[in-house]
């Protein structure tokens, strides 16, 4: 199973330098790299947890004062990925649940502890782009699974505080649903 390494900076030229340098670094592919709100910028990579590990290091050292945030996820769930890219399709499976962050890197951390731990489907993990530098993920399950689900992602984040909100929401509207293609 792949691991996920990913940082988010402050300074979109030093963003683009040091997704350069993680690249270069070690053997890992590059999932995506891109400018969000408000001036961010946020580099993900995958493959070998020891590649990961040497990539966001060289990657966090080049960003230097920058370096809002990193992350290093062993074994992520393949699901991660898939929302990521908004490739799932949008369908409830009953209850749907928001984790909002301060953070895209910790969006990404949440939603990978809430898919591991509870029967839910990632819907979409929606990082900055138009949201004033937050980011989203939508998932759904039963009630009880979205509910864990969510509890997993509030305690996953006692350390660094930037969950924003959480919402469970047990039968959305058809109306509401549509909202989040």
């Amino acid at each position: 199973m792949d691991s996920l390494g990913m940082i988010e900076l402050n300074s979109i030229a030093r963003g683009i330098e040091a997704g350069d340098a993680i690249v270069k670094t070690a053997d890992v592919k590059l999932v995506g790299a891109y400018a969000s709100c408000p001036g961010k910028y946020v580099v993900m990579v995958r493959g070998k947890i020891a590649a990961i590990k040497s990539a966001i290091e060289v990657g966090a050292k080049t960003a230097g004062k920058s370096l809002v945030n990193d992350i290093i996820i062993a074994n992520v769930h393949k699901q991660v990925f898939t929302a990521l890219n908004s490739k799932t399709e949008i369908v409830s499976k009953g209850a749907v649940g928001v984790i909002e962050t301060y953070s895209l890197a910790t969006a990404v951390l949440l939603s990978d502890a809430a898919v591991k731990a509870a029967n839910v489907d990632l819907l979409e993990i929606r990082l900055g782009r138009g949201l004033g530098g937050k980011a989203f993920t939508i998932l759904t399950g039963d009630v009880s699974s979205v509910k864990a689900a969510i509890e997993v992602a509030e305690a996953t984040n006692k350390e660094d505080g930037l969950l924003a909100h959480t919402a469970v929401i047990p039968r959305i509207s058809e109306s509401m649903l549509r909202t989040l293609i």
